[in-house]
């Protein structure tokens, strides 16, 4: 089967060295990390940023993964993602994270897409404390909506281990989390295609009728989806893709692992996880290829050999 995961985390050394230096722990930032790799067995990445696109690939290539989507989860981490995707002869994606209150980014965002550094952008509302359909989002919207981009929503429950681990706060309010705040941003910005990362990760009713409401928007499966122990009884990952499939048809669903870290490198267990559950349900050959990979390769525009 041909794999294109929609979802996944640069993590290069930037990324690292950006969350350490705002931790509030002891020591510098060296220091910080040496004791989070004692604590948790993580790989650093390479401080050479083209070593660390290589191991990416490798990983591909050794999955038999086709193309990767990939983000920047820090704003300082965006140029190294760039620059990774433009030397991966095709194989990489990038994806920005943006703050739209932050003044210039909507031209910054738009920039970057008028010289095709990346794919479109990953938000999040309940972080940032705003709404996604407010006056705040729209003019990165409007450029997202210029150059048919891709915007990634964060929905649900967001919890990131590295943050806790490194002791900062969680700054969410979810009262930004809710899809159903996408519907009146989706409608008005047609060309944008907007994508609900894990299912809602806890608001998988709203996502469900965010999809009704709205035709481009997606919802992509990556992470372990333990958002599931929120949900009262608890369904299984087969239940899952059975609703989202009644709801989004196979057309708008788009594989991912959430993979970021070394040494476990890209999830395969997610891919195979998955693709027991659609199994179960005796979803088609052409079902399946369109979620794992077609979706993607339209919503790219990635050619059909990519």
């Amino acid at each position: 089967m041909r794999v294109i995961d929609f979802h996944a985390h640069y993590f290069g050394r930037v990324f690292f060295e950006t969350l350490a230096a705002q931790s509030p722990l002891e020591g510098d930032v060296e220091s910080k990390l040496s004791r989070l790799v004692e604590r948790t067995g993580l790989q650093l990445p390479s401080a050479n940023n083209a070593e660390h696109a290589r191991r990416w690939i490798s990983e591909l290539d050794r999955n038999q993964v086709d193309h990767m989507c990939t983000f920047a989860s820090v704003p300082e981490e965006v140029p190294a993602v760039v620059e990774a995707a433009r030397e991966s002869n095709g194989r990489l994606s990038a994806f920005a994270i943006v703050d739209p209150r932050v003044d210039g980014a909507a031209a910054k965002v738009r920039t970057l897409l008028e010289k095709r550094a990346i794919r479109g952008v990953l938000l999040f509302p309940a972080m940032h404390h705003y709404a996604i359909g407010g006056s705040a989002a729209k003019p990165l919207l409007d450029a997202l909506d210029e150059h048919a981009g891709v915007c990634f929503v964060h929905c649900g429950v967001l919890v990131v281990k590295l943050r806790d681990l490194l002791k900062l706060p969680r700054p969410q309010d979810l009262a930004y989390a809710d899809p159903l705040a996408i519907v009146p941003a989706a409608s008005a910005h047609p060309r944008v295609s907007f994508v609900i990362p894990h299912f809602g990760a806890g608001f998988f009713r709203e996502t469900l009728m965010t999809g009704v409401s709205a035709a481009n928007v997606f919802v992509d499966t990556s992470s372990s989806n333990g958002w599931r122990a929120t949900q009262w009884p608890k369904p299984t990952l087969s239940e899952v893709f059975a609703r989202t499939l009644e709801v989004f048809g196979h057309e708008r669903i788009l594989f991912g692992t959430d993979s970021n870290t070394f040494p476990a490198g890209w999830r395969r267990d997610r891919f195979e996880e998955q693709h027991a559950a659609l199994r179960t349900l005796g979803t088609s050959v052409a079902a399946e290829e369109a979620i794992f990979a077609g979706n993607a390769r339209r919503i790219l525009g990635l050619p059909d050999s990519a």
